[in-house]
């Protein structure tokens, strides 16, 4: 995947003086998170989407989202989704939780994982000051 466009698309979303890289690096995880991850999850519960919604996935524990059908192994991994446990699902995500049941291509490029999770952080406002990487 090159990135260029998507971090050109970004500058252009709005005014780019007052850009700082963070807002950039939100503004093309977006673009990226609705090209890689959209197709089966939203992120707002009001939209239907295949898998859970990843509003405040940041933080959540795995398996916790109410009213989703999630494997046994994922509802029994007791896996809070910090940025690192996010980035190593979305690189390998049956490596990571063997009997998941979503079915996926890795993520592999660590730049695209880095604007996924800026994105998906930003989507997670409850306070995670003790959250690590």
């Amino acid at each position: 995947m090159r990135l260029a466009p998507i971090i050109a698309a970004a500058l252009m979303a709005g005014p780019a003086a007052a850009d700082t890289f963070e807002e950039v690096k939100i503004t093309a995880g977006q673009t990226l998170f609705e090209t890689e991850c959209r197709r089966c999850h939203a992120t707002d519960a009001e939209d239907p989407s295949y898998g859970p919604p990843l509003e405040n996935v940041v933080g959540r524990a795995a398996g916790s989202y109410p009213d989703y059908d999630y494997s046994i192994a994922l509802e029994a991994s007791g896996i809070v989704w910090t940025p690192a446990a996010l980035r190593a699902w979305m690189e390998d995500n049956a490596g990571f939780m063997p009997g998941t049941k979503m079915r996926h291509v890795g993520i592999s490029d660590r730049t695209v994982q880095d604007f996924i999770l800026a994105y998906l952080s930003h989507i997670s406002p409850q306070d995670n000051a003790e959250i690590s990487d």
